[in-house]
């Protein structure tokens, strides 16, 4: 009975032990599907964790190679051990210390769609040890996009004449390693403010906001907004400007028109004084003159 107890004991324990080696495992975060522009470059965003707590980073070695096919490579430390047509085209962005193993590859070609599957190994003496794994079950497959996407536009429909107005031109990209260049077509350099942030994993938004006071003078102005992807392709979007007037109210230009319309009511008023004034005089000067007429002699000392 004794004999059996140790049994199992010895049987728990020994599942206690090895329990966190099996239920670990080598695992992969990459994104499936990706767009990549033809002609441009991609960033495939890649993280892995494996079953021991820790590797020695400067023995880690990250490789990515086609599909199950161990020797197709795209990339290597060792730019002899990639496909031809990949050499000088990849690199790994991530820190393999770190769990990071992205990738990018620039002068995407039209064949370019993969899949590419990451491959980790713990190398000794420029061999690998048994710690190796390739994470053939998470791969990424490219859309190859013979065109860029176009820009977007967000604004409000009117400008008013004497405000801020603002634009925004933005764009999706996947390689933030390379990010678009957005440029308008009319603005000053102090007018423009640029952004960059990252929607959702291996999709990035690349944003340039133009900001001027509207005049009369931009009033059916065209205002364009153009992406330019790395390998030369471009893309643009173009807004036609309406610009309204601003309302004028007679209480807003007060401090104007009171003044005003005081100056000419005393012109008015001073006209009036100086006309009757004169009239009254030559009248007055008329009966003058009459009073030294023979002929009127007795008007005159009645008067």
């Amino acid at each position: 009975m004794d004999k059996e107890r140790r049994m199992i004991f010895f049987c728990l324990l020994l599942a206690v032990i090895c329990s966190p080696v099996f239920t670990e495992e080598w695992k992969a975060k990459v994104v499936k599907n990706l767009d990549a522009l033809v002609s441009s470059c991609v960033v495939m965003p890649c993280s892995f964790t494996y079953p021991e707590k820790t590797l020695p980073s400067s023995k880690l070695r990250g490789i990515w190679h086609v599909d199950k096919k161990q020797d197709d490579r795209v990339y290597h430390m060792d730019q002899t051990r990639i496909l031809e047509n990949f050499r000088g085209r990849t690199r790994l962005l991530g820190n393999l210390g770190q769990n990071n193993c992205s990738l990018e590859i620039t002068e995407i070609k039209d064949h370019d769609n993969g899949p590419y599957c990451f491959r980790i190994e713990l190398a000794e003496n420029e061999d690998p040890t048994i710690n190796k794994f390739s994470f053939v079950e998470d791969c990424t497959a490219l859309n190859m996009l013979p065109d860029p996407p176009k820009p977007t536009l967000l604004h409000s429909m009117t400008a008013t004449q004497g405000h801020p107005y603002s634009i925004t031109c933005s764009v999706i990209h996947t390689c933030p390693s390379h990010a678009p260049q957005l440029t308008w077509s009319r603005g000053a350099a102090d007018e423009i403010f640029e952004n960059h942030r990252e929607l959702n994993p291996g999709n990035w938004e690349a944003a340039s906001i133009l900001t001027f006071i509207a005049q009369e003078k931009d009033d059916d102005q065209e205002y364009t907004c153009t992406a330019k992807f790395n390998g030369q392709k471009t893309s643009s979007v173009t807004l036609k400007l309406n610009v309204k007037r601003e309302n004028i109210s007679f209480f807003s230009y007060n401090h104007i028109i009171i003044p005003c319309a005081v100056g000419i009511g005393t012109a008015v008023i001073f006209a009036v004084v100086c006309i009757v004034l004169t009239k009254y005089l030559l009248t007055l000067t008329k009966k003058q003159n009459t009073c030294y007429s023979p002929l009127s002699c007795s008007r005159c000392s009645s008067f």
